[in-house]
């Protein structure tokens, strides 16, 4: 059986294919365990927000470098829908995050003595409502977005 592999995934970021270095989604959610007298009693419902990390060689940043300049500057690049999917033939995974406002980090780390391909950080915050789908199932339920969609 083939398994999943990061050397699998397909990641369309900016509406272009890119091979990145990393890529690392994150999703932080702040509910909590509710509490009645000390004793768990239920949850609340906290915020929820979701980061993504990704880390380029300078041929893939300048698919980066190309929208930002198409767009005026890198604070002007557009909301990005990414989606990061494999496919083995045995396991598939598909991975999406909607209205990704990009943020370049690290742009810059020179180490003469390395022959490591130069890389940029980007990091970008997921703004959309719309949130995060794993496999197609969104992670925000009806009620969390009933009166925001």
């Amino acid at each position: 059986m083939s398994r999943l592999s990061g050397r699998n995934f397909s990641n369309n970021i900016l509406g272009e294919f890119v091979q990145v270095e990393t890529l690392t989604l994150t999703i932080t959610d702040e509910s909590e365990a509710a509490f009645s007298g000390g004793v768990p009693d239920g949850f609340t419902d906290g915020k929820v927000s979701a980061e993504v990390e990704v880390e380029l060689t300078a041929k893939y940043f300048k698919v980066v470098h190309d929208a930002a300049k198409s767009a005026g500057s890198y604070r002007d690049l557009p909301l990005d829908d990414i989606v990061c999917y494999a496919n083995t033939g045995d396991e598939e995974k598909k991975v999406e995050a909607f209205g990704v406002k990009w943020k370049p980090q690290d742009i810059l780390n020179i180490d003469p003595s390395s022959t490591d391909a130069s890389k940029f950080k980007m990091t970008g915050l997921v703004t959309s409502p719309l949130f995060v789908k794993i496999d197609g199932v969104s992670y925000l339920s009806t009620s969390d977005t009933q009166h925001v969609l």
